[in-house]
């Protein structure tokens, strides 16, 4: 009885080994595989067409639409940023709404994916909180508008020319191309200075206390005048800004353009300088008199 069983079981190995059976096998599995193939297409190949040709023309029509928002929003002269937010947003609505109803052709249920994607949402919210209050910042700035590319804002002890307004960012370039990336939500709530397209420069020279210092001034303002360094405000004041020690110290308040800040603060010095020269003017050095008393002995 045991060699009999040990013959059936060696049978059976040996068949199932053999490369013809397993050939077969494969061919089988494909066959079967061509055959749902076959059938999926069979049943629901107009289920396919149709949820196909409803997305190709639903993303074809959002793309037209946000192009038609674009043009609209420049066309009432709003801001670029805000234009393209719009844009953009008009049209990520309509590829998902395009999704649903391509989705329902093929008689999928959306209700579970909207869950999946809120129960997603809320754990992406707790994890992604930093990165989520730069976005909600980033909303707040294009639709207020505090600033416009092309403003010089100052926030947390920097200060630059706005090139671009994201969500999540703005970036920030000043005179020497340096590109600064500044998060959102340092923004949004602090302290804000947006000067335009200006910066203000401040000078300051001291002059001999025997020359007339509202003579000086006028001299000085007249050299400003005649340099190109003004910006757009044309705002210019020169004045006594104090009486030191061993000068009386002129100041001068402009506002320049501030791709341009620190390359007008030299020509405005040299300026000045060649200004003082020729008219004779001293710019006192600090110093001191030191007087020594002799105490006659007794």
């Amino acid at each position: 009885m045991f060699t009999t069983q040990l013959a059936d079981t060696t049978e059976k190995v040996t068949t199932a080994l053999n490369p013809t059976n397993l050939l077969k096998d494969e061919i089988n599995q494909v066959a079967n595989i061509y055959n749902i193939i076959i059938e999926f297409f069979t049943n629901y190949s107009f289920q396919l067409i149709g949820a196909l040709i409803v997305f190709i023309i639903g993303y074809i029509l959002a793309g037209k639409i946000a192009k038609w928002v674009l043009k609209l929003c420049l066309k009432n002269k709003l801001d670029i940023t805000l234009s393209q937010f719009l844009s953009n947003t008009s049209k990520m609505i309509i590829v998902v709404m395009i999704t649903i109803v391509a989705l329902s052709k093929l008689g999928i249920s959306v209700t579970p994916f909207v869950a999946a994607i809120g129960a997603v949402s809320l754990g992406a919210g707790l994890a992604l909180q930093g990165l989520l209050a730069n976005y909600a910042a980033g909303f707040n700035i294009i639709i207020i508008r505090p600033f416009v590319v092309g403003d010089t804002i100052t926030v947390h002890g920097v200060t630059g020319v706005v090139e671009e307004v994201l969500l999540a960012y703005t970036v920030l370039k000043n005179e020497d191309d340096v590109i600064i990336t500044v998060p959102n939500k340092h923004i949004v709530g602090e302290i804000l200075h947006n000067s335009k397209n200006d910066s203000l420069l401040e000078l300051k020279v001291g002059i001999s206390y025997e020359h007339n210092p509202l003579e000086v001034a006028e001299l000085l303002k007249k050299t400003m005048m005649s340099l190109d360094i003004i910006g757009d405000s044309n705002k210019l004041q020169v004045g006594i800004d104090e009486f030191s020690d061993s000068a009386i110290t002129l100041g001068i308040r402009l506002w320049t353009p501030t791709i341009n800040l620190y390359e007008s603060k030299y020509k405005a010095y040299a300026s000045i300088y060649s200004a003082l020269d020729d008219a004779n003017i001293n710019i006192p050095f600090p110093q001191r008199d030191v007087h020594i008393h002799q105490v006659e002995s007794k």
